[in-house]
């Protein structure tokens, strides 16, 4: 018998499997590409979010839309990379092919492509500091809010009673603007609120500080204003105050905020949101209050008219009465100048206490009325009052055509029933109604006298009978 040759199983070839399952046995479920492709999106986009990345560029293209696409690379590697329509402010020159830049963008996967990119927010040439880019970026995101429209900011009270500083407690500008409300207010009361103003964590101290003192509280008398301060230093230093968290305390504090961080050529996020902004802490003490000093000075120049035309009118007055008067008369006269004179005096004292409790009253009932009036706005109560009586009219229309509808059925029941049992259905039945010569209706045999006319009326007419 010949023997038969066989082949050797190809090392290469696929071993014959019966499902899937068994040529996959870790494999639960059969993806779809988009579904893969989701996936491994959803991992980019929480495994990195934001970055910075630093390249060069190429391949630049921008696009009628506006949306502009450019590749970011190295020696090494590359990304695509993509600008949409508003996102970042315009660069200060156009992009190019080779730029050295730095991006600052979120690491996601366009699926269309299965191809990652980098969706760009910031851009700036490559050596830019990096503070400098977050603020610039974070000065557009809160300018765009609204944060620094010149609207909302509130004017500062011309004579305040109470301030509030929050600052370093150790630090010079504290020292400095406690000796310049010292010297032109000195009967103002200042509160200081210690925090850090370097260093991180400063922020959360600072708008906590702003929180605390904005509201109502027993450990302290209601404040008119607050200055946020710190003396000058590096962007390094003052970063905490370009910290969106001192930004938005600044924005919701119900008091009026004065910003005196750094000199006059340094500028934070917290300048710009404050309601003023000094150039130093030194200038903040000097813009919030008055000098004592001018106000003595324009109180003595008020005084001195007054007691020049007192004088000019006395002088008149006593002229007239030498001209008309005899010794006699202007020696009482003059008596009675004396004692008008002690009783205006008397009166103008009791005239200023009697204005000064009038204002303390007046100041009290109009923070009331302001109190109840919150409590009780006209506008909503309107609305509710307007409400209401839409409310009525609806029902009195209903009411009046339920009303309507009733007497409307009720008037046709009554026309049915009139209808049913009145003479005229009755004839239609076949009955007939006798009256006498009279016209009284016979409703008895004994009614009807023999030898007598009577009138039969039927469905369709009358006729004359005679009785027998």
């Amino acid at each position: 018998m010949r023997a038969r040759r066989t082949r050797s199983p190809d090392p290469n070839a696929l071993p014959l499997m019966n499902s899937d399952t068994d040529l996959f046995p870790n494999v639960a479920k059969v993806l779809t590409v988009a579904e893969l492709t989701r996936s491994i999106r959803g991992l980019l986009e929480t495994r990195f979010g934001a970055v910075w990345v630093q390249g060069e560029i190429s391949n630049y293209k921008k696009y009628q839309s506006g949306h502009q696409y450019f590749t970011l690379k190295d020696q090494r590697a590359a990304i695509s990379c993509v600008i949409f329509r508003d996102t970042i402010l315009p660069f200060p020159r156009p992009l190019t092919d080779g730029m050295q830049v730095q991006v600052y963008g979120n690491v996601t996967l366009f699926e269309a492509r299965g191809q990652y990119q980098l969706n760009v927010q910031i851009l700036q040439s490559r050596g830019l500091g990096l503070l400098q880019a977050k603020f610039e970026a974070l000065k557009r995101k809160l300018e765009a809010e609204g944060l620094f429209e010149a609207d909302r900011k509130r004017a500062l009270p011309k004579f305040p009673r109470r301030i509030g500083i929050i600052t370093s407690p150790s630090g010079a500008a504290i020292r400095d603007m406690l000796n310049i409300l010292a010297r032109r207010a000195p009967a103002v009361e200042v509160l200081i609120s210690p925090v850090r103003v370097q260093g991180t964590g400063a922020s959360l101290e600072i708008a906590t500080a702003l929180r605390e003192l904005s509201q109502p509280n027993d450990a302290w008398k209601p404040l008119d204003v607050i200055v946020v301060a710190r003396g000058g230093g590096s962007i390094e230093d003052l970063w905490e105050f370009n910290e969106e968290v001192v930004a938005r305390a600044i924005f919701h504090c119900a008091l009026p905020v004065v910003s005196a961080v750094g000199h006059e050529i340094d500028f934070t996020i917290a300048d710009f949101v404050a309601d003023l902004r000094a150039p130093t802490p030194s200038a903040a003490a000097e813009l919030i209050v008055p000098d004592v000093r001018d106000l003595e000075r324009r109180t003595r120049e008020l005084q001195n008219c007054l007691e020049k035309c007192w004088r000019g009118f006395l002088g008149q007055a006593r002229a007239r009465l030498s001209a008309v008067s005899e010794k006699a008369l202007l020696r009482e006269l003059s008596q009675r100048l004396r004692d008008a004179q002690q009783e205006l005096d008397l009166r103008r004292e009791s005239l200023s206490r009697t204005v000064e409790r009038r204002r303390t009253t007046d100041r009290t009932r109009l923070t009331n009325a302001q109190l109840a009036l919150k409590a009780h706005n006209p506008a909503r109560e309107l609305t509710v009052r307007r409400q209401s009586l839409t409310e009525m009219s609806r029902r009195l229309r209903e009411s009046t055509r339920q009303g309507m509808d009733q007497a409307s059925q009720r008037w046709e029941r009554a026309a049915g029933l009139l209808r049913i049992l009145g003479p005229e259905a009755t004839l239609e039945r076949g009955y007939s109604i006798t009256r006498d010569a009279s016209g009284k209706v016979i409703r008895r045999v004994a009614e009807a006298k023999p030898r007598t006319q009577v009138t039969t009326r039927v469905r369709d007419g009358e006729f004359i009978s005679e009785v027998r």
